[in-house]
């Protein structure tokens, strides 16, 4: 079985779960799930776990994301992309590159978005967009997100590119609609791509046939442990690598440098036996480490 994620790179016109059917199909394993959603129309990297990797999306730092998009001027539509239906056309010849870079201040840090009525967001268990197709808007509450960084790659009046850094939850939708307003004239997306999320980054992705034709799949995998390298690594000696294998919580005792005196409440770290990842746990100030998760 093979255990970590692949980063694949995402075409368009497909849907995060028929990824995730490619990818079972590609490798011929059924355990496979994939970390986050992107849009049908959006590109790029789509972390997916296969084997002990699924077990470990809960533990995974994807707060940082990072969009390249394309935003026309001048008109909107229902789904604030190319594939919904025009709602408003407004002149955008007013509208110079510099009004452009001159808004940008206003949408670093944070800020308020509406989440779109086309997202999966559920209410009462349905997902926005499936009342959206049926014509029912219902009210959303404004949503707080961190725009990290935003800057403009180039500028084709009605077109603009560019990059933003922000966080989890972010409608890259909504932002380009809400640019498009501030400018008096509306906006959609023609080109989104996620660059990064997390540790997975562009540079690392592979197409679904790359993934499919490899003779050596194992040699793509971004190792399960890799995934997780913002948590603290901390050492066992062999009577902890014992007691883990057995879904015993080691103690200071257990450990070759036992440090967790410097540990903060509910920090998580990865414990390793030699090379060998074994588990995840989470230090309580109380109790000391709890198991939160050992791996095969």
């Amino acid at each position: 079985m093979q255990n970590g994620f692949f980063v694949i790179d995402k075409p368009v016109g497909v849907t995060s779960h028929d990824i995730v059917a490619m990818v079972r199909r590609a490798i011929g394993q059924k355990k496979v799930g994939h970390t986050g959603t992107l849009d049908p129309f959006a590109t790029g990297v789509l972390p997916v776990a296969v084997g002990e990797g699924t077990k470990s999306i809960q533990f995974l730092d994807e707060s940082v994301k990072e969009y390249r998009a394309v935003l026309r001027l001048g008109i909107a539509t229902d789904t604030q992309d190319l594939t919904g239906q025009v709602i408003s056309e407004r002149d955008w010849s007013h509208v110079t590159a510099e009004d452009l870079e001159a808004l940008v201040p206003q949408f670093l840090g944070s800020i308020m978005q509406l989440p779109p009525m086309f997202s999966a967001l559920k209410r009462d268990g349905v997902p926005l967009y499936k009342l959206a197709r049926k014509g029912i808007e219902i009210e959303r509450e404004l949503r707080e997100v961190e725009i990290h960084s935003l800057s403009f790659d180039w500028i084709r009046l009605p077109e603009a590119c560019f990059t933003v850094r922000c966080s989890r939850g972010t409608y890259v939708r909504t932002l380009a609609c809400d640019i498009g307003e501030e400018l008096g004239c509306g906006a959609h997306l023609l080109e989104l791509r996620r660059t990064s999320s997390g540790l997975f980054h562009e540079s690392e992705a592979i197409s679904i046939e790359e993934l499919a034709s490899s003779t050596s799949q194992e040699s793509l995998l971004f190792p399960l442990d890799r995934a997780l390298a913002h948590l603290k690594h901390l050492k066992l000696n062999e009577q902890g690598g014992k007691k883990v294998s057995n879904g015993v919580a080691p103690v200071a005792a257990d450990f070759i440098d036992p440090i967790l005196d410097q540990l903060v409440p509910c920090e998580q770290v990865r414990l390793y036996l030699g090379e060998r990842f074994m588990a995840v746990a989470e230090w309580d100030t109380v109790k000391g480490l709890r198991l939160s998760r050992v791996f095969n």
